[in-house]
């Protein structure tokens, strides 16, 4: 039975957002819950939209975060395909687009990212893509399966994790697959230019075709449809499809308007929280894509596009607004399955953050697990590649902020929990 002394306000229909009301029940909250989402279907968790989902390989109904009817049964108040359009935290009110007003006593935010868009002439025509709701993949699915049949062309702007995981589901419906990417390798400013040429070499092997170095200039078309794609280096690439995968912008619209604290877009952007998630309004949380906490571990402000991110902070932000003494201390975490190879990260380890990679393993054979070391040998990032059950160890290795015998990290010999202090 619902109490309805106080009422919970959660504003995104994604993992974040349904995993928080999941997790306000659990926790024993009775007042009213009541979930805002933008899209009309039922919150759902988005990796499979570039896996097995966009592949072929899983029916639509298992990328649902709850069935529908838990909702109800649960006693959460869903309102879908409704935008919030404004917040008034004077009042404590939410607006629908509807004209819908909704009074809270607490709020979260958990209105995740969206994609950025390509910026040149073009992008209107039919035939460019982006990659981020359910919608998007059930479109681009049948587009991949279409190019295959027809031997088709499929230029993608960018080779980060999207751009990759796009590019390998094309590949097995048999499309002709060309990657554009300003970096030098795939997945530059995450790997470093040490491991980036892994996913050059393993996409090759594919039949992908690189272009580094370059970027989209122009979409050229013909009676609306796409018919190539050309570059600031003076390339032409013929297209059918075009994908646009340069990454996402936290959706901080809602926050911005609401006078909440953000956080500059050169640093990641993003609504600013503490550790506990809480904005700078004490009434309002945010968490999953759209938040960047301050990690009380890493001890730096850190925004996380990630699904773990998404499933874990949710709940957290739901233990605070009860008045749980929280720390979302969790250490950024995402994995990614292209071809044969499968991989999971751990860690934080951006560009000019660390002195040397340490590998164990065979890299050549794509099963080893590298490390990331600052220079005083603490490790900053892990990340395991077609090797299991090793993740949560790198973590604790990570949590343990002290330094490392590099000798000793790339001996297989050497367990990784013998290196715990």
């Amino acid at each position: 039975m619902v109490d309805a002394h106080q009422t919970f306000v959660i504003v995104g229909g994604g993992l974040a957002g349904a995993k928080a009301a999941e997790t306000l029940r659990s926790e024993g909250f009775t007042g009213r819950v009541i979930l805002i989402c933008d899209e009309r279907d039922h919150p759902y968790e988005r990796p499979p939209l570039s896996k097995g989902y966009l592949l072929g390989k899983e029916e639509r109904d298992s990328v649902f975060v709850h069935e529908p009817a838990w909702y109800a049964q649960a006693h959460i108040e869903l309102h879908l395909g409704q935008p919030a359009v404004h917040l008034d935290p004077d009042a404590k009110t939410v607006r629908l687009g509807d004209g819908t007003l909704i009074a809270y006593d607490k709020l979260l935010l958990a209105t995740g990212a969206e994609p950025r868009r390509l910026d040149i002439p073009g992008t209107g025509l039919a035939g460019v893509h982006h990659l981020r709701r359910l919608a998007h993949a059930e479109r681009l699915r049948g587009v991949l399966a279409s190019l295959g049949r027809e031997n088709g062309q499929l230029v993608i702007a960018g080779a980060g994790w999207i751009g990759l995981e796009v590019a390998a589901a094309a590949r097995s419906y048999g499309a002709e697959v060309t990657v554009v990417e300003a970096a030098p390798t795939p997945l530059h400013g995450i790997l470093g230019p040490e491991l980036g040429g892994l996913f050059t070499d393993l996409h090759r092997e594919h039949g992908v075709r690189f272009h580094f170095g370059a970027r989209f200039t122009e979409i050229v078309g013909q009676d609306g449809m796409v018919l190539a794609v050309r570059t600031d280096d003076g390339e032409e690439h013929p297209a059918h499809d075009v994908l646009a995968a340069i990454g996402a912008a936290p959706r901080t619209a809602l926050a911005e308007q609401a006078g909440l604290d953000l956080v500059d877009r050169a640093a990641g952007g993003g609504i600013a929280v503490d550790a506990a998630l809480r904005t700078s309004d004490p009434y309002i949380y945010a968490a999953g894509d759209v938040a960047a906490a301050d990690h009380p571990l890493l001890d730096t402000r850190l925004r996380v596009e990630h699904w773990a991110n998404a499933l874990n902070g949710g709940p957290a932000a739901a233990r605070a607004m009860l008045g749980q003494d929280v720390s979302y201390d969790r250490i950024p975490y995402f994995f990614s399955d292209q071809y044969d190879v499968g991989m999971e990260y751990s860690g934080y380890a951006p560009p000019g953050s660390y002195a040397q990679v340490v590998c164990r393993g065979d890299v050549a054979k794509r099963e080893f697990i590298a490390f990331w070391l600052a220079a005083d040998g603490r490790l900053l990032a892990g990340m395991n590649v077609n090797v299991w059950d090793v993740a949560e160890n790198i973590q604790q290795l990570i949590r343990a902020n002290h330094p490392l015998d590099p000798i000793k990290l790339a001996d297989p010999e050497v367990p990784l929990t013998a290196l715990l202090p």
